[in-house]
């Protein structure tokens, strides 16, 4: 699983894996879809009309720290070993990820990033989503399915996990290149957050890319080649340390994604993200064209 061709899976490689029935404790299809509140669209009930034949709904809500004030912080590695084993995955099962954005991709790679934080490489993320999948003719269904349980057991690898603590000692020793996946205007403090009681702007010295321009225009990442250079463009050394940022955790995994493809797959996630960042950090540490951070 550690080539790139398996990072991402095409729609006509699923299409035939499906036709072949290779669908079961080999291989299991789930659909990550979520969205902002703002978006006014009910993930769950869209599976439920309509997903890729075989898939599971994976809600990344609910497979989250509940006990956290910030939204779907990672699980335990109980807590997610727990989770996917209901869903019909062990360790040996390759799962393919996707979403029905109308982007092509949005939250995939943040489920694509947990499985492999908790030690599971097996894991690729479906090119294109389900808005490609639809586009090339496949078929899609309201038909449920049922796996059987199995037994999964998580490994946190916590070097990939970056805390409030690490990006605040990282304003001085700099030892992270801290990239944030959330629009421009957002990112410069001069677009609403779409949470209440957060402010727009960003974390001194990091690094905008947001996370729609690691894809083509017809919803696909784009080639290996591609992202290497807007990553040197933005100014990011992917030989070096990064660590993904965006309004919550879900859109930076893009981040992780576009590296991995490069052939850096160790980029860390800040799991709380600007919405943690905002809640927490000192007026100073809050850049923003906007209103900033008033005590």
């Amino acid at each position: 699983m550690s080539s790139n061709a398996l990072v991402l899976v095409g729609a006509r490689w699923l299409a035939d894996a499906l036709k072949s029935q290779k669908l079961g404790a080999a291989l299991r299809i789930l659909d990550a879809s979520w969205y902002l509140p703002k978006m006014q669209r009910n993930a769950r009930l869209e599976f439920r009309e309509r997903h890729i034949p075989g898939a599971s709904y994976f809600d990344i809500d609910h497979c989250s720290d509940r006990t956290s004030p910030f939204d779907h912080m990672l699980p335990t590695e109980h807590e997610f070993a727990e989770y996917v084993g209901q869903l019909g995955i062990a360790n040996d099962t390759h799962v393919v990820v996707y979403d029905a954005s109308d982007l092509g991709s949005f939250s995939a790679p943040r489920v694509w990033w947990m499985f492999r934080v908790f030690g599971h490489g097996a894991v690729s993320v479906l090119d294109g989503g389900l808005r490609h999948w639809i586009r090339e003719g496949h078929p899609v269904t309201a038909e449920p399915s049922k796996p059987e349980a199995a037994v999964f057991s998580a490994r946190l690898n916590r070097s990939w996990v970056k805390t409030y603590e690490d990006v605040l000692d990282n304003l001085e020793t700099k030892a992270l290149q801290v990239v944030d996946a959330r629009t421009p205007g957002r990112f410069r403090g001069v677009e609403p957050e779409p949470r209440d009681n957060t402010e727009p702007g960003h974390i001194p010295n990091s690094i905008n890319m947001p996370f729609p321009s690691f894809l083509d225009a017809s919803g696909l990442e784009k080639p290996p080649e591609e992202l290497e250079k807007m990553f040197r463009d933005a100014g990011v050394d992917l030989s070096k340390s990064v660590c993904a940022s965006c309004g919550s955790g879900v859109t930076a995994c893009h981040v992780a994604l576009a590296a991995h493809l490069c052939g850096y797959p160790g980029v860390s996630l800040y799991d709380g993200s600007w919405s943690e960042w905002y809640a927490r950090a000192a007026p100073e540490h809050i850049i923003s064209e906007g209103r900033g951070k008033h005590v």
